[in-house]
């Protein structure tokens, strides 16, 4: 069969944390448009698209060259929505990528194809890198993760439920990032299985496969940029671009001119 990968942004305005901030300007652009034309840059990727279920974000994206499917608002999760707007694309695979990930770079995205080719056998499959600090391991805001010897992921958590160090716990433990991929079948198929007690009341969507059997396979990256999951997450994200040459060189050429006419 033919890899035909393409790539989904699930983009909702409703944040509870901090809302409206897919609309919100990172360096002049909005930060959802920082994540489409950073993925516009995989030129492996079939198409990438931004389902959502508000005009507004529609508009931005059409405005600004872009691909979009309109999705009902009823979804509980960026997953769910892309289920529904995967339907009717042709393609094997989908990596979804978050909206609120304005730091993502293409090599993310090309790290996750090559863990699909390689693991053919997976239908799953979830982007982790390492943890800042041994505070993470309790900060609610992100979800971390334990890894099985064979780099499977094992469980998910916001707080930390082991008793060693800190430093002992990040030998093992990572950060669950903001880059997802599926199997288009499997993900249909997955919407059929009932949400389960731990993906609910901790609102972790991962733990839904995980309390089904499903393997879920961990692709390991060597940094863990920051995403923005509240306002304060604004301030980290800009220090973390300023301090990159490669995050201002990605930058540059995510928005070059160029760039626009390619989406189009």
């Amino acid at each position: 069969m033919t890899f035909r990968p393409i790539c989904m942004i699930p983009a909702r305005l409703a944040s509870t944390r901090f809302p409206r901030k897919l609309l919100k300007l990172f360096r002049g652009q909005p930060i959802l448009e920082h994540v489409r034309r950073r993925a516009l840059l995989v030129k492996e990727l079939d198409r990438v698209i931004v389902a959502t279920c508000d005009k507004e974000i529609e508009h931005l994206v059409i405005d600004n060259g872009g691909e979009v499917i309109m999705t009902g608002d009823h979804h509980p999760n960026g997953t769910s929505r892309v289920a529904e707007a995967i339907q009717s694309v042709d393609c094997t695979h989908v990596i979804l990528v978050q909206a609120d990930e304005p730091l993502i770079m293409p090599e993310h995205v090309e790290v996750m194809m090559n863990a699909i080719l390689t693991h053919p056998d997976c239908d799953a499959f979830n982007a982790v890198g390492p943890l800042d600090g041994d505070e993470e391991l309790d900060q609610v805001s992100s979800v971390k993760c334990a890894l099985a010897m064979n780099g499977d992921i094992l469980y998910c958590f916001r707080r930390s439920p082991a008793i060693a160090k800190g430093s002992e716990q990040r030998r093992y433990m990572r950060k669950l990032l903001g880059l997802i991929a599926f199997r288009k079948e499997f993900l249909l198929n997955l919407m059929d299985l009932p949400e389960t007690s731990i993906s609910q009341s901790e609102s972790i969507e991962q733990m839904k496969l995980l309390q089904h059997g499903v393997r879920l396979r961990a692709v390991e990256l060597d940094e863990a940029v920051p995403g923005v999951n509240e306002p304060s997450d604004m301030e980290l994200v800009e220090t973390c671009f300023a301090a990159s040459p490669q995050q201002q060189v990605c930058f540059d050429r995510a928005f070059a001119p160029k760039t626009v006419v390619d989406a189009q």
